[in-house]
């Protein structure tokens, strides 16, 4: 039995189909960045605020929160979303992996500090501030640009150019004070998850 080959045309009508399904099913689910929006911004608030107040550098330790709440939660909504949508197309799969890695790369960049910190005694968490503010505007860009939302795409790059920013003083040993580098990192994370969340919300509620 001859195979029907498949012209460019139907290729690319079928990838932007695809694309188009994709699109649709993470429009109406900007929950999940909600969440790690207003997680990461909640906290990294409540360290300023103590930290400011009471100069105790233990309160930094809140930092785990966001992981241990974000990972607890994100599979529940995960499921939820999966349960609504049905099945998921090679791009849904793609976008799950992308973000897989993110939070992989991220729990193993917590482990290395973690390790420099109790074995060799150097402190080198500011790394994580460039880690959250590096790969995670890059995840958000590349989507942005698969699925051509342009608000992750603004997002990811407010987010990116403070990820730059924060290399650049790292790497000039500038102290990232907690009174100046704090409102950078809220401003970044609300510009990356909290406004592109709302916004792929309400563009669902208009459909």
């Amino acid at each position: 039995m001859e195979e029907k080959k498949i012209s460019e045309k139907e290729s690319l009508e079928i990838i932007t189909e695809m694309i188009s399904r994709t699109k649709e099913r993470y429009i109406g689910d900007g929950n999940i960045m909600l969440l790690w929006g207003y997680l990461s911004v909640g906290i990294a608030a409540l360290v300023w605020i103590m930290l400011v107040l009471t100069r105790n550098q233990m309160w930094n330790w809140l930092w785990f929160a966001i992981g241990v709440i974000g990972g607890i939660l994100t599979p529940v909504l995960d499921k939820k979303q999966k349960n609504r949508n049905g099945v998921k197309s090679y791009w849904d799969k793609f976008t799950s992996q992308m973000w897989t890695t993110v939070g992989i790369s991220a729990m193993i960049a917590t482990a290395f500090c973690l390790g420099f910190q109790l074995i060799g005694g150097v402190d080198t968490w500011r790394m994580m501030f460039a880690i959250a503010l590096i790969i995670v505007p890059f995840g958000e860009i590349t989507q942005g640009i698969m699925l051509r939302e342009s608000s992750l795409q603004l997002g990811g790059w407010v987010g990116l150019l403070a990820g730059i920013f924060t290399l650049c003083c790292i790497a000039g040993r500038i102290p990232l004070n907690v009174v100046w580098f704090m409102p950078v990192f809220i401003v970044a994370f609300t510009a990356m998850m909290i406004v592109p969340g709302h916004i792929l919300n309400a563009k669902s509620r208009r459909k």
